[in-house]
């Protein structure tokens, strides 16, 4: 599965545009979460990407995740739906609808904006320095697959 760089304008307008075509009564074809909990669930990521939030992991459990996780993380084959999640990504209590969505539009129109350069060898939380194409992959894929979720 080829998927889109999101440092490309054009993957940009593509994600935005699937992005409005979901509405507050957009319903799941898999999983439990509502619309604006999958928004709040999808800010996670890009809190972490931008140091807004730590998954709080020692370095042994950094390296087994990094062992475990990172391949199925940045590799191209897609999620399979309704696996499971690390704790940190859970939302269990209700969010706001436009609110998680503007959020989630800012992180991806920044992305786009900071580039490559920006994210080539960038730490991540979990996975240590990852290149530009992995952060690429793993917020494509993440979109995507949430995206797919609610039919967009």
């Amino acid at each position: 599965m080829a998927l889109l760089n999101v440092f490309e304008p054009s993957t940009t307008k593509s994600i935005l545009e699937r992005l409005e075509k979901l509405k507050p009564e957009t319903q799941p074809q898999w999983g439990k979460m509502s619309i604006a909990q999958m928004f709040a669930h999808l800010n996670i990521a890009y809190d972490m990407a931008y140091g807004k939030r730590s998954s709080n992991n020692g370095p042994v459990a950094k390296f087994f995740i990094k062992l475990m996780a990172k391949k199925m993380v940045v590799g191209e084959k897609p999620y399979p739906k309704n696996g499971r999640t690390a704790p940190i990504f859970l939302i269990s209590n209700q969010r706001e609808f436009e609110d998680e969505k503007a959020r989630l539009k800012t992180y991806i129109l920044e992305t786009e904006k900071l580039g490559v350069s920006h994210f080539e060898g960038k730490e991540s939380d979990s996975f240590g320095p990852l290149t530009a194409k992995e952060w690429s992959v793993l917020f494509y894929k993440h979109l995507d697959h949430h995206f797919r979720q609610f039919g967009v």
